[in-house]
């Protein structure tokens, strides 16, 4: 194999360190430029966009599908008793063409990093923040014991509270909240004990209900043969009536006679 001459292997080592110095921009993400003096250029750079880093640098922000875990919330219910642990997740997108806007006007407190990657995710702190000045607005209508039948409603209620935050500081064609999940809702102790002697002293209420009802029906059944003493010892009566009719027409040869039968019986 012939060795590369030096200037094929100039224009090799050129683009290799070209290709080496160069930022992609991958699918959900948006990039700016951060020229040599520090200034930036306010033109978003798209997916799929190679760019050199030889001078300056490119910032990458994710803007699709940002999530934003808003944890360990102690919120005031209806019923005046505190939530022991409400989470939940928020979801939102940024308009690829706000992203140089957001990032040079707003407070870089209002943002945070991603975990995996470093990139730059905009606005998260300050959905975060307006997530949970959401939910505890929210929780504020639901009694503690009844916020986990109305999950789905509490995210509705929640994602419409973050949006019109958003609507009202002009954000709201810049980020677009997709999704809020509660994760968890966790009522005080003292809730669920409360709720669990009030479920056993009603279960201990019905169980006395129906022996006072047994009670009564035998009551009235008692009060009911008494009342009907007189009726038994006529068809008592009329049953003797009829053996000894039985017996004097010949037609009954054995009478079972009771151990304390006092009677006379003519036998011929």
């Amino acid at each position: 194999m012939r060795p590369l001459s030096l200037p094929l292997l100039l224009v090799v080592s050129t683009l290799t360190l070209s290709l080496s110095a160069c930022t992609r921009i991958e699918t959900g993400e948006v990039g700016l430029r951060v020229n040599f003096d520090k200034t930036v250029d306010p033109t978003e750079r798209l997916p799929g966009s190679f760019n050199q880093t030889v001078v300056g640098e490119i910032l990458t922000f994710k803007i699709q599908d940002v999530a934003v875990g808003v944890d360990n919330m102690t919120p005031l219910a209806s019923d005046n008793s505190t939530v022991k642990d409400f989470d939940m997740t928020v979801v939102y997108n940024v308009n690829p063409s706000a992203v140089s806007e957001l990032w040079t006007t707003k407070n870089r407190t209002f943002h945070g990093i991603s975990e995996k990657g470093g990139d730059i995710l905009l606005m998260q702190n300050y959905v975060a923040l307006s997530a949970r000045n959401a939910a505890y607005k929210v929780a504020r209508g639901y009694e503690s014991l009844k916020m986990a039948d109305n999950r789905p409603l509490m995210e509705q209620q929640i994602r419409e509270s973050i949006i019109k935050t958003l609507t009202e500081e002009k954000l709201g064609d810049k980020i677009a909240v997709s999704q809020v999940q509660v994760r968890a809702i966790t009522p005080a102790d003292v809730i669920v004990q409360s709720a669990n002697e009030l479920v056993r002293a009603q279960n201990e209420l019905k169980t006395k209900e129906v022996e006072v009802q047994t009670a009564k029906k035998e009551a009235e059944r008692i009060a009911a043969l008494n009342a009907n003493a007189g009726a038994i010892g006529y068809m008592n009566a009329m049953a003797n009536l009829k053996i000894a009719e039985g017996v004097a027409n010949g037609k009954v040869q054995t009478i079972v006679v009771p151990y304390d039968f006092k009677g006379i019986v003519n036998a011929k």
